[in-house]
């Protein structure tokens, strides 16, 4: 584990403009699409904290271990199983860069996986699974995963704006919600893989 953080910090860049982060889109689109790699690996332990994790280990039925996932999901959702589509929020490694400098400020977006791939819906449609590691895989599910005023506080109304245009929908500039497939630990630097594409 690399350290804790609050869940309000105020990450230590300032807020990137809507025509800066466009003028970044080729290097957005430029992300690899077959086989990619972890950036960062992120557990929300509780309600006002981020650990940056050295290694973690995601399981089909916990998600990632020691996560508050569960936690947030609503018992409906549980008795309808629809909970285990966000076991995991999954964000491209560019787009979190530009937003913030520090891991512990990348952190505060508050997914758990950032990834160097391109997470667009024309290359990962939901059904695609990802190898990450040895042994994990996640599958992308049908769960939107939309900007909200906490992504706002941190990285400033235009970077939401960016992330939920047109563009940012269908390159997933926040993201995309997964379950787990297959357990196993996951790493700053393993390699991710994409084995299949749609269901």
């Amino acid at each position: 584990m690399t350290g804790m953080t609050e869940l309000l910090r105020t990450p230590v860049l300032p807020h990137r403009t809507y025509a800066e982060l466009t003028a970044r889109l080729d290097h957005l689109r430029a992300a690899p699409r077959d086989t990619g790699t972890v950036h960062l690996v992120v557990r929300r332990a509780a309600l006002a904290a981020r650990e940056v994790l050295t290694e973690g280990r995601v399981d089909p039925v916990k998600g990632l271990v020691g996560d508050n996932w569960l936690s947030r999901a609503t018992s409906v959702a549980i008795a309808e199983g629809r909970h285990l589509d966000a076991q995991l929020n999954v964000m491209g490694a560019r787009m979190i860069r530009m937003l913030a400098g520090s891991l512990e400020d990348q952190a505060q977006a508050g997914d758990q996986l950032f990834l160097d791939l391109d997470l667009s819906v024309v290359n990962l449609p939901t059904g695609s699974r990802l190898a990450i590691g040895d042994d994990a895989v996640i599958e992308v599910t049908a769960k939107p995963h939309r900007g909200c005023a906490k992504f706002v506080r941190r990285y400033g109304d235009e970077a939401m704006r960016f992330v939920n245009s047109e563009v940012g929908n269908e390159l997933r500039l926040r993201g995309f919600n997964a379950r787990v497939v297959e357990a196993g630990a996951v790493r700053p630097g393993d390699v991710v893989r994409v084995l299949r594409r749609g269901a």
